[in-house]
């Protein structure tokens, strides 16, 4: 992931600086040019970068830290204050006021906007509104097609007609058919144009003109980099009620360009798309964001996706709490890892916990679904006193459950060190974090 790469580049001058024994001028000036260095490797406007770092050395050097706060500790929050500032500052939801709210998308070809939709309406749905999505992509007839392949299998209706070539008359009868219908958010689709944005911002006129949407959504392939400044910049000038997603932010060099490039038009970003999943999608909330990004973690973020997890599962509340003690056995950790594959990647849950993030070896927990397929064959080959106590298991059991698996010493000895690993993780977590997620899902029993 490119955002991982300059999370953890942020993060190891932190690091760099708070193992230090003393912060000096030379210190402040190093950190400063690694953070310099990982920005403009993430393709952040090089004039951007020179000026929020020198902001943050101006500070560093001059600001005295508030009493009972350390040299180390200013500096760090001097680094995560101005990273916010340049990312936005403040998170703008997504308002759902009126019955319905009619939100209209707009984005250049390729921008992943058809996905993106489906995305959203997701992420509507799962906050209990009900959802309509209207497509009036004349220009691909695939596009009706894709929305109903996402989307069909939760339940949410898309209007359209692929032999329809009037993308206006979709959006009135589609609007007009979930309206009958009384659903709690209509999300308009249109097509996306090639390359420039003068044809997309009229079609947005001439469709809104006729639907009146409450806001004006503009999707922005994350991968383009600093070319996100031109597109959000005429966007932001041709209405007054958009807002913008940025896309692909999970595999692109460039992700810190454009989420940079279209802060610094003024433009709101209150969504990004960080897999390909359809929940990958999440409000943008500046301070969560650089704080995930810093290694800070973001538990209200890591509390809110548990809180979907256990409305949507049969996940038990004294399951959870022997995971997150670090008390559980081999069908313990298989039983979570699978709920929580359903939140994620295991790598993005664990960046929302303070300090693990990109502390932990990307072997200990990449987790993906094959890999838990493999788990499921070898546990079911183990005894019950060996699932339920994994450290009776020497080397003669691991050779006779890879016989019995079909699988090798190697991958018995992997799951092993994975589970070692994980409960070594969880037991290291810090006590008031763990007490205070207890607290919201009213676990008992949790001591700080």
């Amino acid at each position: 992931m490119a955002l991982e790469k300059l999370g953890k580049a942020l993060s190891d001058a932190l690091r760099k600086l708070a193992r230090s024994s003393s912060v000096d001028k030379a210190l402040i000036r190093e950190v400063v040019r690694d953070i310099q260095r990982a920005l403009i490797q993430s393709d952040v406007n090089v004039r951007m970068v020179l000026q929020l770092t020198r902001r943050i050395q101006e500070r560093a050097l001059n600001e005295k830290p508030p009493a009972g706060v350390s040299v180390k500790e200013h500096v760090i929050k001097i680094v995560y204050e101005e990273l916010t500032e340049f990312l936005g500052r403040e998170a703008k939801p997504l308002e759902i006021k009126e019955k319905p709210t009619v939100l209209l998308t707009v984005g250049i070809q390729g921008s992943g906007k058809t996905t993106t939709i489906a995305k959203l309406a997701r992420y509507l749905q799962k906050r209990g509104y009900k959802v309509g999505v209207v497509c009036t992509d004349t220009w691909r007839p695939g596009a009706y097609h894709q929305l109903r392949q996402l989307l069909d299998g939760y339940g949410i209706e898309v209007f359209g007609d692929p032999e329809e070539k009037d993308a206006v008359k979709l959006a009135r009868e589609g609007v007009a058919h979930f309206r009958e219908k009384g659903v709690d958010v209509i999300i308009v689709d249109t097509a996306g144009r090639h390359k420039e944005e003068k044809g997309l911002i009229e079609e947005m006129r001439q469709i809104s003109d006729v639907i009146k949407p409450h806001e004006v959504i503009l999707v922005i392939d994350g991968t383009i980099g600093q070319q996100a400044y031109n597109q959000a910049l005429a966007f932001k000038e041709a209405t007054p009620i958009g807002s913008i997603i940025v896309t692909k932010l999970d595999g692109s060099a460039k992700g810190g360009g454009a989420l940079s490039a279209v802060a610094a038009t003024g433009a709101p970003i209150k969504f990004i798309g960080t897999g390909e999943r359809i929940d990958d999608i999440e409000p943008f909330d500046p301070k969560r964001f650089v704080s995930r990004l810093l290694g800070m973690g973001d538990i209200q973020g890591l509390l809110e996706k548990f809180e979907e997890l256990q409305k949507e599962s049969e996940i038990k509340e004294e399951d959870m709490e022997k995971f997150l003690r670090g008390k559980f056995n081999l069908k313990d950790m298989y039983a979570q890892l699978e709920s929580m594959s359903k939140m994620g990647p295991l790598k993005q849950i664990l960046q929302m916990i303070p300090g693990l993030g990109y502390s932990l070896p990307d072997d200990a927990i990449r987790v993906g679904e094959e890999r838990l397929k493999l788990y499921r064959v070898i546990m079911d080959s183990m005894t019950e006193e060996e699932l339920e106590n994994p450290s009776i298991i020497n080397y003669s059991r691991v050779r006779r459950i890879a016989r019995g698996s079909g699988t090798s010493v190697k991958d018995v000895k992997e799951l092993l060190n994975q589970y070692n690993q994980m409960k070594k993780m969880f037991k290291g977590m810090d006590k008031r974090k763990l007490a205070k997620m207890a607290r919201k899902f009213n676990i008992g029993g949790f001591g700080i």
